[in-house]
């Protein structure tokens, strides 16, 4: 991802950053995926040796019938 900042200074030092609106959206979903995998890894952890089903046996014991 290549960013294109443009910094404000307030007395000297930057205090600011202004970012192109695509940027900032990129930036902003990457950063909620990065948050996402941390809380997936965060929950796999804590289920520790929990059981576990696979997809095709869920659907069976709906019966769902995809």
């Amino acid at each position: 991802m290549n960013l294109h900042p443009q910094y404000i200074e307030k007395n000297g030092r930057y205090e600011y950053v202004i970012l192109p609106i695509e940027e900032f959206q990129a930036l902003t979903r990457t950063l909620e995926d990065y948050q996402d995998l941390q809380d997936l890894r965060s929950a796999k952890e804590a289920e520790g040796g929990a059981a576990t089903k696979s997809l095709a046996d869920v659907v069976k014991e709906l019966n769902l019938g995809l």
